[in-house]
């Protein structure tokens, strides 16, 4: 990696974010909860949320990741109160593919992600970028076996 190549993948807005994630934390007494984990690197999210009518209600997240991680997370939790599952899955795949098939950034409201096009060339980043997202499909998903249990 060039030092050209670090200087645009952390970027100052990307730094900007992984200082500054919203809602993170946890809650008191979530519906559901789901961790993951890159095992390439370490970095973790864990997230804690609970649902109204299909739609995230409550949100609240331990992230432990590399900054590009944390910039993930933090655009994820300024824009994440009443997603769908159906609009989580939607901007997880969009990230996956801008990051590996030169995709557009993903739609609204989480198309600030695309301060991390740069990260397209860091394959062993992409695991990270992409964890909160998934943490949050895997706890709407508890959440919605558990309302059917």
């Amino acid at each position: 990696m060039s030092e050209t190549d670090l200087i645009k993948l952390y970027s100052g807005r990307i730094l900007e974010l992984a200082a500054d994630i919203p809602r993170t934390g946890r809650l008191d007494a979530p519906q559901a909860s789901a961790t993951c984990r890159s095992p390439l690197c370490g970095s973790n999210v864990t997230v804690d949320l609970s649902l109204t009518d299909g739609r995230i209600s409550e949100f609240a997240q331990d992230v432990r990741a590399c900054a590009l991680g944390q910039a993930a997370a933090s655009v994820v939790g300024a824009n994440i109160i009443g997603c769908s599952r159906a609009e989580i899955g939607a901007a997880r795949d969009q990230l996956a593919a801008m990051l590996t098939e030169d995709a557009p950034p993903p739609d609204a409201p989480f198309s600030e992600l695309e301060v991390l096009i740069p990260a397209r060339a860091f394959t062993n980043r992409h695991r990270s970028i992409l964890l909160a997202l998934d943490a949050t499909a895997e706890a709407m998903d508890k959440a919605a076996r558990a309302a059917c249990a």
